[in-house]
């Protein structure tokens, strides 16, 4: 039975989904100290493994991974999965190399963490600025394109109304829960997606007949109208569609580059990145946050057969529309000449699930979307306020840093409703394959600054720096090649230079980093090495030095005192008299509304975060640290496993 839109009881479930997503964000500012930077941006360092390990699944599985890795799926086959399995050796590394490391040099940022390790400000503004730009333009514009394939099909709402609604009910628990909030509804959200997903992919599996008859059927899933063409093979699946390890030279994804550029992506994404390492800096203690890890690995085992899968099923169910290759037939199918691969995972959803689970996995996407939005709002406010904005109003108080922090996910909100109408110009089925193309680019240079500076003593703030630089300019020369050349439609002749279309951007991904390690090495041993202060706590071998340290981290503070004009005394007291001379409950009530709506607490405006406070032992109970690295080597191993099944 054909798809007739969303039937009253579908939109009833999504309609109640909303209101306990938003009861549950707003109850959830009771649960941390939300009127200081530490319970606002890391949700007072409270949180348990199960929400921290759910909030770091549901950060990454945004719409981008529904509509991108089905569509992926449905086009050439399982090789993608490996992103997804490779996962878990990156999370294994965040909880036990990187966090430590995190947790000792006590930092809310990833760029905070660069310039308590290195000194100096440049490296810390590089990447903050760095960030807020692939935030902006790569990961919210992938959600929102992703999001708009979704609404479009089920709704056929007007994609500006349907955006901007999301946008605002992300935006309202965001701003007024912070991390907290953030982590809290992920773990519903999560708990939703993974149901739903189970669900749609036991119907999807009945339907095509199980596993072993999609080997077969997907093969033979052809549009009536492709291109014979047996040297381009256009519309024809790949004949290694079911193996991850693929040709090192003609392939799609060649396995030199599966092994060693996606790990360095890896690595880069759930180490390094804000979005990801901030919802580990929230947990407990560092047990906390490794159990966080293990079940996120755990669940990142998931998309392989929840997402990439049914995407597959989707290409043998709906060739014709999903697998389609005729510029005229595809435009009439989803408005795009070059390709409606992305309309997989929506496809199955609107066609085959029964009235009220179509409801329940309508809200699952919507909740992709408003997990990985919240959790970029929050992280890109929490660079821009503790990294950029306190090196500009080195003297802001409390309130003026929860303030700024709130406004700056209102601008990235704005961002991303004007960033609309270019997504909906580029639905040509590239967007998400691009954005892929665009990390792979920028995450070397990022990946050798993190990994050098936490495994190596001896590389400074020099050779830092220049790595990122050159990493960085050869990632931006690719990118501006592959926009000036963008891929011929299938069936028509190559026409870029062979850099662009001979190197395969995993390989380019490891000829980045090779230069950047080189870059940072080469001018780290031709330079003065870094002095003690900026080694002890933030590498490796020195994490957990910090009750002996407190003489480097007082002289790390003066440092930054030096940089900032100091507040004047005569000011400092004009402050104090202004606040114990306007108590809270002399406010006018429109004013008090706005401060409880919001968290403020004017009796805690001088509250600034102190780094001493921040400092947090990573010693572990015994029993609880075995407990945890038995299940490391668990969730390795299946992760070994099925990259030996599908190799």
């Amino acid at each position: 039975m054909a798809y007739d839109g969303m039937h009253p009881a579908d939109i009833a479930i999504i309609v109640l989904y909303f209101v306990f997503v938003i009861f549950v964000g707003l109850l959830s500012m009771y649960k941390s100290h939300r009127s200081n930077a530490q319970g606002y941006f890391l949700a007072g360092r409270s949180m348990l493994w199960f929400p921290v390990g759910a909030s770091l699944f549901a950060s990454n599985i945004g719409t981008g991974h529904f509509i991108g890795l089905a569509g992926t799926g449905a086009t050439s086959g399982i090789a993608v999965g490996a992103y997804e399995i490779m996962s878990v050796f990156a999370l294994v590394f965040l909880g036990w190399v990187f966090l430590p490391v995190y947790v000792s040099a006590g930092v809310y940022t990833m760029p905070e963490y660069l310039k308590k390790r290195y000194g100096g400000q440049r490296l810390r503004l590089f990447m903050s600025v760095l960030a807020l730009f692939l935030y902006i333009f790569t990961k919210i514009s992938v959600d929102i394109f992703a999001g708009a394939v979704f609404i479009q099909q089920a709704f056929d709402w007007n994609i500006y109304v349907s955006i901007v609604i999301l946008l605002s009910i992300t935006g309202i628990y965001t701003i007024t829960g912070g991390l907290a909030a953030v982590i809290y509804t992920d773990t519903l959200q999560t708990t939703i997606m993974v149901i739903g997903g189970f669900a749609l992919t036991g119907i999807s599996y009945a339907k095509v007949g199980g596993y072993e008859e999609l080997k077969i059927k997907y093969m033979q899933a052809i549009p009536s109208t492709h291109i014979n063409d047996t040297e381009t093979g256009c519309g024809v699946p790949r004949m290694d569609s079911f193996n991850i390890m693929r040709d090192p030279v003609d392939s799609d994804q060649p396995w030199p580059g599966t092994i060693m550029g996606i790990m360095v992506i890896g690595i880069w994404y759930w180490c390094t990145d804000q979005v990801i390492v901030q919802r580990a800096l929230a947990a407990k203690n560092v047990t906390h946050a490794k159990g966080g890890a293990i079940l996120a690995g755990y669940l990142k085992l998931l998309p392989m057969y929840l997402i990439i899968i049914p995407g597959m099923i989707s290409r043998v169910l709906f060739p014709d529309e999903v697998a389609c290759v005729d510029p005229e037939v595809c435009k009439e199918v989803c408005g795009t000449e070059v390709g409606c691969s992305n309309i997989a995972y929506s496809k199955l959803v609107l066609e085959l699930m029964p009235i009220g689970v179509r409801g329940l996995m309508v809200a699952v996407m919507m909740a992709a979307l408003m997990s990985s939005l919240t959790s970029i709002f929050n992280s890109g406010s929490t660079i821009f306020t503790m990294d950029i904005w306190r090196r500009i109003r080195r003297h802001a108080t409390n309130t003026e840093l929860m303030i700024v922090g709130r406004v700056f996910i209102v601008v990235l909100l704005a961002i991303s409703i004007l960033w609309i109408p270019i997504v909906q110009s580029s639905q040509s089925g590239q967007l998400f394959i691009y954005i892929q193309s665009l990390q792979s680019y920028f995450a070397p240079p990022i990946f050798i600054c993190f990994v050098m500076g936490v495994a190596w003593r001896r590389v400074n703030e020099k050779g830092a720096f220049w790595g990122l630089v050159c990493g960085c300019a050869m990632g931006v020369t690719r990118m501006i090649l592959d926009i000036i050349y963008p891929a011929p439609p299938c069936g028509e002749p190559e026409t870029r230079p062979p850099i662009v279309y001979k190197v395969h951007y995993l390989y380019y991904n490891c000829m980045v980093a090779v230069v950047s390690c080189v870059v940072t090495t080469v001018i780290s041993l031709l330079t003065e090495e870094p002095p003690a202060e900026r080694v002890i706590g933030t590498t490796y071998s020195t994490r957990g030095y910090t009750s002996s340290s407190k003489e480097e981290i007082r002289e790390d503070n003066r440092d930054d005192a030096e940089e900032m004009t100091p507040m004047n005394v005569k000011d400092v007291k004009e402050v104090i008299d202004d606040i114990s001379d306007t108590p809270e409950k002399s406010l006018p009530k429109w004013r008090q509304g706005i401060y409880w709506f919001c968290g403020y607490n004017p009796a805690e405006r001088q509250s600034l975060p102190d780094s001493d406070e921040m400092i947090r032992s990573i010693a572990e109970k015994p029993r609880w640290r075995k407990f945890v690295l038995i299940n490391m080597i668990l969730v390795t191993g299946v992760a070994f496993f099925l990259m030996g099944l599908y190799w």
